[in-house]
């Protein structure tokens, strides 16, 4: 194989629009890509193979039949890459038998380290190297109904198993997130990459900075209703509400609901801030998108992550504490210094543009590619 030898890459399952984008550039680099997905369910990212579940008692026999006569379509593929261990809408133990017929007819297999996992909520749990997150605060474990029972679905169950088979067989496991990294690298730190998030970025984007000055601070937040109190989106909107109601007139606040992907990105487009990721120490692929347009993200920014990227210039990330008084000061600040406003939105772009740049992050998946074919 040499260095312009086209590979034929396959990308299961999606989360948050990471395999779609990822598949861009990609295809722009000349490789031959096909995308596998549910779309992630209703916020229905673009795919070229819809693996959707149909509603019903029969969709996950369906789902199987349709499996059956995909399979076949799924060999020889140079890398197959799996954006979770649940890459499916099918329950663990029928997805083991698919993971290993599809490590039996291709070449390498690299897994995701991009969301809710086994190492994730274990490490989380018990080693706890993050000062706090979805599990945490501090040494106190989060007692919210969606943090107990993501902790009964993956610790001693078949998730956790075929999680551990799968993170053992595959080549390479990438981490998209430094949360991520930090819980899987001590386990497997031989094949554990970090590479990060893939954003599309145009050549030529509309400024926001002359706007900011002038007008109300329009406050954009998305709320997932099934997974807000676990998140952190309830506490960020509790605060903006009280912030919004102290400064009539200065401030707006946007809200969007469990909408697909490209509603979302349309009601958000207009803000000055995006508030997302309450418990986390990076911002995402929602607020990274936010902030490819000039929208400066109040919610994690941490220092670490800014370390693994090399990054000692900018911090564009208003940095908050898992606490509603802390988003409720972060957006006092804002408020009370409109001046730092164009800053933070030129940071914010040349932030996603300098580290989360589509082409940039897929010539580091090529990159592992190669190496992991060559080894």
């Amino acid at each position: 194989m040499t260095d312009t030898h086209p590979l034929r890459i396959l990308l299961l399952g999606e989360y948050s629009n990471v395999h779609a984008t990822l598949a861009v550039g990609l295809r722009q680099l000349g490789h031959s890509v096909t995308v596998m997905s549910n779309g992630d369910f209703w916020k229905d990212y673009p795919r070229d193979v819809d693996l959707s579940r149909s509603p019903g008692r029969w969709g996950g026999v369906r789902l199987c039949m349709r499996l059956l006569r995909l399979l076949p379509h799924m060999r020889d593929y140079d890398v197959v890459q799996f954006i979770n261990p649940m890459f499916l809408e099918l329950k663990a133990e029928r997805i083991m038998p698919i993971f290993r017929y599809l490590e039996r007819h291709n070449r390498r297999l690299v897994l995701g380290a991009f969301g809710m996992d086994y190492y994730w909520v274990n490490e989380c749990v018990k080693r706890r190297p993050l000062r706090y997150s979805d599990f945490n605060i501090g040494d106190e474990l989060r007692q919210n109904a969606d943090a107990l029972l993501e902790r009964r679905d993956w610790l001693g169950t078949a998730k956790q198993r075929l999680n551990e088979q799968m993170a053992q067989r595959c080549h390479a496991i990438v981490a998209g997130l430094y949360e991520y990294w930090v819980c899987y690298e001590p386990n497997f730190p031989q094949k554990t990459r970090f590479i990060p998030l893939p954003i599309k970025v145009g050549s030529v984007q509309t400024p926001q900075d002359e706007a900011a000055a002038d007008g109300p601070l329009r406050v954009f937040i998305g709320i997932n209703k099934t997974r807000s109190e676990y998140k952190g989106t309830d506490i960020m909107l509790r605060a903006a509400r009280r912030v919004e109601q102290r400064h009539r007139g200065a401030m707006e606040l946007r809200v969007a609901e469990s909408v697909p992907f490209d509603q979302y990105v349309q009601m958000m487009r207009g803000s000055h801030v995006i508030l997302d990721q309450l418990y986390s120490y990076t911002p995402s692929m929602n607020p990274l998108e936010a902030m490819s347009h000039g929208i400066i993200c109040i919610g994690g920014g941490e220092e670490e992550p800014y370390r693994l990227l090399g990054e000692e210039e900018l911090r564009p990330i208003v940095n908050v504490q898992p606490t509603e008084e802390s988003v409720e000061q972060a957006l006092e600040w804002l408020l009370a210094n409109r001046s730092e406003v164009p800053r933070l939105q030129r940071e914010s772009r040349e932030y996603v543009r300098r580290h989360h740049a589509h082409l940039k992050v897929a010539r580091q998946y090529e990159m592992l590619y190669k190496e992991i074919l060559l080894s």
